[in-house]
């Protein structure tokens, strides 16, 4: 038998054995039972649902099925004549809090834009291009292959889409460049799971749903720990290409080159450096004028790019500190207060409890009731008189006029600032010098795959994290920048296959297939994922009603565990808990037993959920249930054994557990963008 169904067989046989055990027998037999016996009932039902799912059977109704028996069984220890009618009116409610969670309606359209994304057939130029502009880098095609799905998880977060296109298109050029197959198959699963990660991931919207946490803050906090995750896998794959050579041979001199145009074989002849060649070309009246200086423009725009980039630092930090006037607003405050007490002399007593309001602290004595004599008021003493009119009027107008000079001096340019700009300059004379014909055109090819697919990035994720939309706004953004990117690239495929055809009859063709097929997977994944809810819904409450939370709560606290060992117990039982199960099932089963625990350690639930949502990358890439092995099993040669992929995977779960370990070491990773972005 293999080791997976060993180990499988093994987990199910210890927590059955955990069932049969603490399962009140007794309570069932004479059919009374008490508070102890249905918290042990919610302890079984966990246990019980954990092995139901390993065994297949389907997650969302196993949910619901448990559920609503064990919900039934908590109503009908209290009146059991009432049990049915409340078991039914709980799945109602449950059901219907689910369809009302306008966090809900994002994963849709984010999944659609996804699959359109996957469609436009742009995964392929991006990857040719990267790989031939890191050609020189030790394990070239593994490193393209893991910024190619980073790139691709920040436009989709279907993890088994991107692991299945790169095992199509990144495994037989590594295998046909003599890579080790443990290699190739790791760099692949692991790239292609930092869509969990990576906004816009579905994992953070169901987490934040389920946990109340702002998605949009998920989303600012996950940017950092996805790319610093990504950063991790290349630094391993580039030290390990280094260190073995064998194990990822270079591309040769021949793969590294791609055909020249003929505009460009012309001008190569006069200079290797394209800026030159191109620059003398604009004086060439033999050569076409306007080629030659869109051809330019293109070179020219890393220059442009360095060059925006350093104007626009030194505009923000050279700006001048506005001065705020509150001198005004101090006289207003102190007329309105000595108006309100002179109108109200007899106010009511403002309350002294701790955290409520109180009364400012006044110099002296404070304002007090002037004394009367005979009912008449006497005369104030002179040192109380108002200062004139005047003197204020003046000191105003003074005040104001200093923050205008102000305003109009800049700042001297920090020492940050110029030495950023000797790093730019230096930028502009390495890119100038190292732009040759041949990385002018991978340059072309790279700008034509990642502009469009980074524009709809940058208009999907910039108006998400600053605030200009909110996720589900943006997701339909992103939806309909997918449709439109899909039937460019389309069309452009179809008119270079078929100049003369008819090219927009034949795009709207394929573009109807694409938009058809993606609408079927976007129903069957957006309706997998509103199942789970529902399911988990009524599981959580059903667990609630038998005292199971109040047992897991009461259990964790008697450890006396401090807030760091609670988040190393936390996130050891997440890790392990992705070895059997998908993080779909973690996240709506788990999660709402973590969560009401979280304040009892003072412990952010955000920052909880970025350690949850790294940690979940285990989840499939632990065998036995590693969807990312079956995905690129699914795609691979017959000779790529299943063990492979397993062994591939597992140096890159270690590398997940060094991430997760500098997360929390360092929580500003995750946390400085959110606090900076939402103060």
């Amino acid at each position: 038998m293999r080791k997976e169904l060993w180990f499988g067989f093994s987990l199910m046989a210890i927590i059955l054995a955990f069932v049969i055990v603490y399962t009140p027998w007794s309570g069932f037999i004479d059919g009374h039972l008490d508070r102890a016996d249905l918290g042990a009932l919610g302890l079984l039902m966990l246990a019980l649902i954990v092995v139901a799912i390993m065994l297949g059977f389907p997650t969302a109704f196993t949910l619901m099925g448990m559920g609503v028996f064990f919900g039934w069984l908590a109503y009908r220890s209290v009146n059991p004549e009432l049990a049915n009618q409340q078991i039914l009116d709980l799945m109602v409610q449950r059901a219907y809090s689910v369809m009302s969670n306008d966090v809900l309606i994002a994963v849709p359209l984010f999944v659609f834009m996804g699959y359109l994304v996957e469609r436009a057939n742009l995964i392929e130029m991006l990857f040719k291009s990267l790989h031939l502009s890191m050609a020189r880098l030790p394990g070239a095609l593994a490193v393209a292959t893991i910024v190619t799905c980073a790139i691709f998880a920040t436009a989709t977060g279907i993890v088994g889409a991107v692991v299945t296109l790169m095992g199509l298109l990144a495994l037989p050029a590594m295998l046909r460049a003599g890579y080790n197959v443990k290699l190739a198959a790791g760099s692949i699963t692991a790239g292609g799971c930092l869509g969990i990660l990576i906004p816009p991931s579905v994992l953070l919207i169901v987490y934040g749903a389920t946990a109340g946490v702002s998605v949009v803050k998920l989303y600012a906090g996950a940017f950092f720990p996805g790319l610093m995750l990504a950063a991790l896998y290349v630094g391993y794959v580039i030290v390990l290409a280094k260190w073995k050579p064998h194990l990822a041979p270079p591309l040769s001199e021949a793969e590294r080159r791609v055909t020249l145009p003929p505009l460009s074989q012309t001008l190569s002849a006069r200079g290797r450096n394209a800026l030159a060649g191109l620059w003398g070309g604009l004086r060439d009246p033999a050569l076409p004028r306007r080629q030659v200086a869109s051809q330019l423009f293109v070179s020219l725009l890393p220059a442009i790019a360095i060059t925006v980039l350093l104007v626009t630092m030194y505009g923000a930090a050279t700006a001048p500190k506005a001065a705020v006037d509150t001198t005004g607003l101090e006289q207003s405050g102190g007329s309105f207060s000595s108006l309100s007490e002179a109108s109200e002399p007899e106010s009511a007593p403002e309350p002294t409890e701790e955290g409520g309001l109180q009364e400012p602290p006044q110099e002296g004595a404070g304002l007090q009731e002037p004394p009367t004599e005979g009912g008449d008021l006497k005369e104030p003493p002179a040192a109380a008189e108002p200062a004139p009119a005047a003197a204020p009027a003046a000191a105003s107008e003074t005040a104001a006029a200093e923050p205008q000079a102000a305003a109009a001096e800049r700042e001297p340019a920090p020492t940050w600032f110029w030495i950023t700009l000797a790093v730019g300059l230096l930028g502009l004379a390495l890119v100038s010098w190292l732009m040759d014909w041949q990385r002018l055109e991978i340059f072309k090819m790279l700008l034509a795959s990642f502009f469009p697919l980074a524009v709809m990035i940058m208009a999907v994720l910039g108006s998400i994290v600053f605030g200009l939309a909110t996720p589900t706004e943006a997701a339909a953004v992103g939806a309909l920048g997918g449709l439109l990117l899909a039937g460019a690239y389309r069309y452009l495929a179809i008119r270079r296959a078929a100049p003369g055809g008819a090219v927009v009859a034949e795009t709207l063709k394929d573009l109807g297939g694409i938009i058809k097929e993606s609408s079927f997977l976007t129903a069957k994944t957006s309706a997998m994922v509103c199942w789970l809810f529902v399911g988990s819904s009524i599981f959580s409450a059903s667990f609630a009603l038998l005292g199971g939370q109040d047992i897991v709560e009461r259990w964790v606290l008697s450890l006396g565990l401090t807030p760091f060992q609670f988040m190393l117990l936390a996130q050891f039982i997440i890790f392990i808990l992705g070895w059997p199960l998908e993080w779909t099932e973690i996240i709506v089963i788990f999660m709402p037993i973590f969560i009401p625990l979280l304040p009892k350690f003072g412990v952010d639930p955000l920052f909880f959920g970025l350690l949850v949502a790294l940690n979940l990358q285990t989840a499939f890439l632990s065998p036995p249930v590693a969807m990312a092995a079956f995905y690129l099993k699914g795609v691979s040669p017959p000779h790529v054994t299943l063990n492979q992929i397993f062994l591939g995977m597992l140096p890159f779960m270690g590398i997940q557990v060094i991430a997760l370990i500098l997360l929390y070491m360092f929580p500003a990773i995750g946390l400085w963008l959110p606090e900076l972005l939402y103060k």
